[in-house]
């Protein structure tokens, strides 16, 4: 934060190696595994909906991606429309909080990929049943150079494997620290190239994803 008023921060050795201490006017206090608590007591909804209940196909595979809409970039975009190029009958489940999420539809289009192909889920009322509903998709699609958080551990949470470019910053490493202490490191990748390889391997054989 670089005030003087604010004396520690808490981290972990993956949202903020060794290296760059240095750069950190706070007293670093690093966690064992990762900086982000969770709530082990959280419930998912007992009635889990079907893919047509949430407006999803019957068949193909589903990437998810329940990021806010500003922290995803035009290069992560390609990234993903690559995946939906790579593998036809799959589709990108996104939150429509934001209103202007659906413009993301005409640059899908603009990518050669058919519109539809972008679902958008509403607003859950509760938070078990956003939990059991997430639980339909097979594969999280992180952002860079902001990683999901929340939205990270949600997924994860709700049994669905998170992919992750690992970034250069705190906010950009969050997702690896999740899945390094959930045992998944399998899932962190260094370039959006190896992302986008990962993602698509998965995808192409989906008993690989590991839940």
């Amino acid at each position: 934060m670089g005030a003087d008023y604010i004396d520690y921060i808490i981290a972990d050795r993956t949202v903020l190696p060794a290296s760059q201490h240095s750069r950190y006017s706070e007293k670093i206090v690093a966690l064992p595994d990762c900086y982000l608590p969770n709530d082990d007591k959280r419930q998912v909804a007992g009635d889990r909906p079907s893919r047509a209940d949430a407006g999803l196909p019957e068949h193909g595979f589903i990437f998810c991606g329940f990021n806010n809409l500003y922290k995803l970039t035009p290069d992560v975009f390609a990234a993903w429309m690559g995946l939906l190029g790579g593998l036809r009958d799959s589709v990108l489940w996104l939150s429509q909080l934001h209103p202007l999420v659906r413009n993301l539809r005409g640059e899908a289009e603009r990518a050669g990929i058919a519109p539809q192909r972008l679902v958008f889920a509403p607003f859950a009322l509760t938070a078990e049943a956003h939990l059991a509903r997430l639980s339909l998709a097979d594969l999280f699609l992180d952002t860079l150079p902001y990683n999901a958080h929340a939205s990270a551990c949600d997924a994860l949470w709700a049994g669905v494997p998170v992919l992750t470019c690992k970034g250069s910053t705190f906010a950009g490493r969050v997702g690896a620290s999740a899945l390094k202490a959930a045992g998944l490191d399998e899932l962190v990748t260094d370039t959006l190239a190896d992302y986008r390889h990962l993602g698509m391997r998965l995808a192409a054989d989906a008993d690989a994803c590991p839940r």
